[in-house]
């Protein structure tokens, strides 16, 4: 017996088989573009998710050798917030707008204003922010009316991925919570919120919990996919909440902190609790009848992905770290501000801007990375601490992502945080949650806990370093100073 699942992420797609203990058996990613037709926009053809998706599948069905008709569930994850338009065929009207994609900012102030700022805080438990689906269906209503006139069904990206495969338009809480058009609190959407948008209610699909089953794979993707007719497809979460599962962030006093393009501070909440200024969200878990608290900084790994690119495209990510180890902690007074594509947590500001400051003839290549790499664990601190201050119980910090693979960013972490970080044994992400979630779902376990306990195991934990704590306390204080005296330029 086993489980598949199936994360639809910014740059790929990667497909996990887990056998009913929990290991991991086989996996395969396949890759397609990202465009950015204009400045701060970013889309992707969905159509390229799904031909993807299949290749992936295959490769891991052929490679792993496991029979189809053995894989007794499909999970689904992916990328939040963007938003897919098909037509009343169910093709894709144009390329989708990604959670990444800043151009909707006009449209978001008018949603708050026609809605009243109050309901809208009250009922989806977060303002409207440029990355979530809202403001980017009110931007095509505004700027392509034709393609607007067109649509029949908004869906969330890896809820395409499920309406390929099964032909249902279904999606989950964990995801919707993440539109401003859901009411979190509720677990459904706000339909009052659409009808005073003038959306319409037919557009959205059925939500279900994420263990549910939402649908079966049809004979027509079975045939592109290699996968049994009929296999279940449940409803999976959201790329931040399956990840959360993945490493066992499933009950009050665990939270995770995650390094991939973007970064994530993420806690598991009894009940909904949000920050009072609301610079964190609080969506609905993928745990049946749970919340969490999550703060979002969109650029972690992507800042350093973006460095080594721009300045040193011949050097790899091992050798820049390395370099980086001979230099002391608060790589000689040199600041980064990791702003480079906006920001949410603690500033929703799309203007913001990366920068480096206090550069000097002394800085070599070394501290510059340095700098990088501690740019990114402060602005994760700045979650961090406004959890703090909500009181949210942050018992034990799980390290997930590809900057848990660092000993020396683990390391400034943990100092940063002046807190343990708990690295997993074998982290592999949000498909990793979403099969958990496809056992839950086909009875292989009762609930998500009982998965996660079975099958989640740390590795050695990371402690902070007593003198690094004491200089990452000024170098924090410095840090938070660089938005509101850099912020005049940016706007």
């Amino acid at each position: 017996m086993y489980l598949l699942g199936i994360d639809l992420g910014t740059s790929g797609v990667k497909a996990l088989l887990m056998d009913a203990a929990g290991k991991v058996v086989a996996s395969a990613s396949e890759s397609y573009p990202l465009y950015t037709p204009q400045p701060l926009w970013a889309e992707q053809d969905p159509n390229d998710w799904w031909n993807a998706t299949c290749r992936a599948i295959r490769c891991l069905l052929t490679d792993s050798g496991v029979p189809s008709a053995s894989i007794r569930g499909v999970g689904l994850s992916g990328q939040m917030h963007g938003s897919v338009f098909l037509d009343e065929r169910g093709e894709s009207i144009r390329p989708a707008l990604l959670w990444c994609d800043q151009r909707t900012a006009a449209e978001c102030a008018w949603i708050t204003e026609r809605v009243g700022e109050r309901t809208v805080l009250e009922t989806t438990l977060n303002p409207v922010l440029t990355g979530f689906q809202a403001g980017k269906i009110i931007w095509l209503r505004n700027h392509e009316p034709e393609n607007y006139a067109r649509v029949r069904q908004v869906l969330l990206p890896k809820d395409f991925i499920r309406y390929r495969l099964t032909g249902a338009s279904a999606t989950e809480v964990s995801d919707a919570s993440g539109t401003a058009l859901f009411d979190v609190p509720r677990r459904d959407w706000a339909y009052a919120l659409l009808d005073t948008l003038e959306l319409p209610r037919a557009w959205f699909p059925k939500v279900y919990e994420s263990p549910e089953l939402t649908g079966r794979v049809s004979a027509q993707a079975a045939q592109a996919t290699g996968l049994a007719e009929g296999t279940p497809v449940v409803g999976g979460a959201g790329d931040q909440a399956a990840g959360a599962v993945g490493v066992g962030v499933v009950q009050t006093g665990r939270a995770s902190v995650s390094i991939g393009t973007s970064g994530v501070v993420f806690a598991h909440l009894d009940a909904p609790q949000v920050d009072a200024q609301y610079r964190t969200h609080t969506f609905c878990h993928a745990v049946p009848g749970a919340w969490h608290v999550m703060g979002v900084m969109l650029m972690a790994g992507g800042a350093f992905q973006w460095y080594r690119e721009t300045f040193a495209p011949e050097t790899d990510y091992d050798t820049l770290v390395q370099e980086a180890e001979t230099t002391s902690a608060g790589a000689e007074d040199l600041l980064f501000a990791p702003y480079l594509s906006g920001e949410r947590t603690p500033y929703p500001d799309p203007q913001a801007r990366g920068a480096f400051v206090g550069l000097t003839l002394a800085h070599k290549r070394a501290h510059c990375t340095r700098a990088v790499l501690e740019g990114v664990a402060c602005g994760l601190r700045d979650s961090l601490e406004i959890l703090k201050a909500m009181g949210v119980p942050l018992n034990e910090l799980r390290l997930t992502g590809g900057g848990a693979k660092s000993p020396l960013w683990r390391q400034i972490l943990a100092s940063v945080f002046g807190q343990t970080v708990h690295p997993l044994q074998a982290e592999e992400g949000p498909a990793y949650g979403v099969a958990l979630l496809a056992g839950v779902g086909a009875g292989v376990w009762q609930t998500v806990p009982e998965a996660c306990a079975a099958t989640v195991q740390l590795a050695e934990q990371t402690e902070p370093h007593p003198e690094q704590v004491a200089t990452y306390e000024t170098v924090y204080a410095r840090y938070r100073r660089l938005y509101p005296a850099l912020r005049e330029f940016w706007s």
